[in-house]
């Protein structure tokens, strides 16, 4: 196994790019769990399981949920490869 410095960029980079793909997993599984025990209930205590009413907060955190990740995964999809870099750059150059 390679021994990695804790200082190197790159290295610092690629955990906090572990971290937040962790960070969408972690919230992906407790939607699946919380929902599947909500759908449950809700299916269960109604006459008509198959009632709009028993998925919304399933719908909406959903939407949330695509939202997150969109935000690890396609990070660029918004504002582009590298905007960042070059926003700072902008900037930089700007306050000079």
């Amino acid at each position: 196994m390679e021994n990695f410095n804790e200082s190197d960029i790159k290295y610092r980079e690629a955990k906090k790019r572990v971290k937040t793909i962790k960070g969408f997993y972690i919230h992906a599984t407790v939607y699946v769990v919380v929902n599947i025990f909500l759908i449950f209930i809700n299916v269960k205590s109604d006459s008509d399981p198959l009632n709009i009413n028993n998925f919304w907060t399933a719908i909406f955190w959903g939407i949330g949920l695509a939202a997150h990740g969109l935000s690890v995964f396609m990070p660029n999809f918004i504002l582009g490869k590298n905007w960042e870099e070059e926003k700072i750059r902008e900037l930089m150059n700007k306050n000079k």
